[in-house]
């Protein structure tokens, strides 16, 4: 029997590199144990990628010996075939039904060592890898075995692996063209601790005697060296980073810009520096983990994943590029040349062009089923409401399943919310506040009744399994749904109040707001003449018609 890779690999992963010119834009962040407040190992994603993702729900599933299973490309193309495992988990999103939970961003490093012999995507690798492991171990295991066998295809990628007890990151990169396997590394983030990355690979020097807490590829040095990457003579350690994703001040700007900001909001006390992700000679690179200044909560998490560099030298709100109402979002592309010299926007956390996102959260004190939450939202995480989505679910909510880039819907939930959060680009900073409040019900309530959801799920898994798939459905699909239905009345609300640059007021009536003074002084001191309406005639300024 013959089985191609399901269709959340295509929905939510291959769709990214056929319709984005922008995709290596994804941010993750890893909670251990110990680093949470009430236990929980979280790692989160931000897809970011201009297109339309659609969630899907996999369902476990028995093979026979022999089976093989279809490696495709989007347009169904046959790209090759690999042994099929005899079961699957069952799969909601990229959490599978064991509290498996795995993320990733792209960090291109060395792109002559892409290997289009390769068989196997990075997105080909998590789908696999989660029909296929319980823990995070297994999951590095099944990967690294698949490429070992059938080759790696894509560019380097950093993942955040995370199952009930443990986070890991997984480094990898190809060998070049016709070469073998890939080039890897995996280190555990010690209990008690936090980690992220961003587009740029992470993981520096590593133990070479500790598979407890370390694995690697056995040629992950000695290719490094035979291709000049690492010179063992120079007395320098070995740095997996730095061998397969040389710095650059381009990269330090894009990417640790980003470690930065989550790392200084989770840890104030420690005041890390900017001057590593400006490019400032001689600074320290941001460590790969740091303890966090206080345990973390899911909110916590949220708002780490809310992010424009805000209070910071680089406030994304503040300044000539954020116009007069202080919107942070950037136009694509991110660096653009004046006179010949090179400039670059920031790249915050948060940006418009996200597609989903996820906070995870695995307990290994709950039943698998009621453990395992996907905290999931469509578009920007700044605007964005996370629902709740059980693992032991067997339906995904509707319209986070429909709708297509090319065409506008009510009816797909990733509308809904990039409505809201592109009608909020033209007035942010009267916007924002109603559009964080509205968000801030909704997930604070999540968040109160979880105790007694949980509560009331974990007493019918004790006396009926099957009723409690249809309780965990329920509650996700419903609320997840109702979601939604806010979300549509909060973006017929903004544009009946703020309709055509006027504000209604509580009676509604439009009223004139005008512009900031800071934003009106910047007019008038960049065309003081034309904005300047004298008080008489002789204060005009003559005009003259030019031959």
């Amino acid at each position: 029997m013959k089985k191609r890779l399901s269709v959340l690999a295509i929905s939510l992963l291959v769709y990214i590199l056929l319709t984005s010119t922008e995709v290596q834009t994804c941010t993750s962040l890893l909670v251990t144990k110990g680093a949470s407040e009430d236990g929980s190992v979280m790692i989160t994603y931000t897809c970011d990628a201009e297109f339309h993702p659609h969630l899907e729900y996999t369902p476990v599933a028995d093979y026979e010996p022999g089976d093989s299973l279809e490696i495709t490309e989007w347009s169904g193309k046959v790209r090759g075939k690999i042994k099929q495992a005899r079961h699957t988990f069952g799969v909601i999103g990229m959490m599978n039904e064991h509290q498996l939970t795995i993320s990733e961003t792209t960090f291109d490093g060395r792109e002559e060592l892409q290997d289009s012999t390769g068989l196997l995507h990075y997105w080909d690798l998590m789908e696999l890898a989660l029909g296929r492991a319980k823990t995070a171990r297994e999951a590095i295991e099944v990967m690294t075995n698949l490429v070992a066998e059938y080759g790696y295809r894509s560019t380097g990628e950093s993942f955040s692996i995370a199952d009930t007890k443990e986070a890991w990151i997984l480094e990898m990169i190809g060998p070049g063209p016709g070469g073998d396997g890939a080039i890897w590394v995996a280190v555990k983030i010690p209990d008690g601790y936090m980690s992220c990355h961003a587009n740029k690979a992470r993981i520096g020097e590593f133990p070479l005697d500790d598979p407890e807490n370390c694995l690697y590829s056995e040629n992950v040095i000695s290719f490094a060296q035979e291709k000049g990457y690492y010179d063992r003579s120079s007395g320098e350690p070995f740095r997996f980073c730095e061998a397969y994703c040389p710095s650059t001040p381009k990269n330090q700007r894009y990417a640790d810009a980003r470690v930065w900001s989550i790392f200084r909001r989770a840890a104030p006390s420690k005041d890390f520096s900017p001057d590593y992700h400006r490019a400032v000679e001689g600074a320290e690179p941001y460590p790969l983990w740091i303890k966090p200044g206080q345990k973390l909560s899911v909110p916590d998490v949220f708002a780490l994943m809310r992010d424009h560099y805000e209070g910071t030298d680089y406030d994304m709100t503040k300044g000539i590029d954020a116009g007069p109402y202080g919107t942070p979002n950037r136009w694509r592309p991110l660096d653009w040349m004046v006179d010949s010299v090179e400039y670059a926007w920031e790249r915050p956390i948060s940006t418009q062009q996200t597609a989903f996102s996820f906070i995870s959260q695995s307990r290994s004190w709950l039943p698998d089923p009621v453990g395992g939450v996907l905290w999931y939202g469509v578009d920007d995480t700044y605007t964005t409401c996370y629902i709740p989505l059980y693992c032991g679910i067997d339906t995904v909510p509707k319209l986070f399943t429909v709708g297509s880039i090319k065409k506008f819907s009510w009816d797909s939930a990733w509308w809904v919310f990039n409505f809201v959060a592109n009608f909020a680009n033209l007035k942010y900073s009267y916007m924002m506040p109603e559009i964080q409040a509205v968000q801030g019900d909704i997930e604070e309530t999540f968040l109160a009744l979880q105790p007694l959801v949980e509560k009331t799920a974990v007493e019918i898994y004790e006396s009926d399994p099957n009723l409690l798939t249809r309780y965990l459905t329920h509650y996700s699909v419903t609320n997840a749904e109702k979601v939604v239905g806010r979300w549509k009345e909060l973006g017929e609300h903004l544009i009946t109040k703020y309709n055509d640059g006027y504000v209604k007021n509580e009676k509604g009536r439009a009223e004139e707001k005008g512009y900031p003074e800071s934003w009106l002084r910047e007019a008038v001191r960049s065309r003081p003449d034309q904005f300047h309406l004298p008080e008489n005639k002789e204060d005009v300024p003559e005009t003259r018609l030019v031959d």
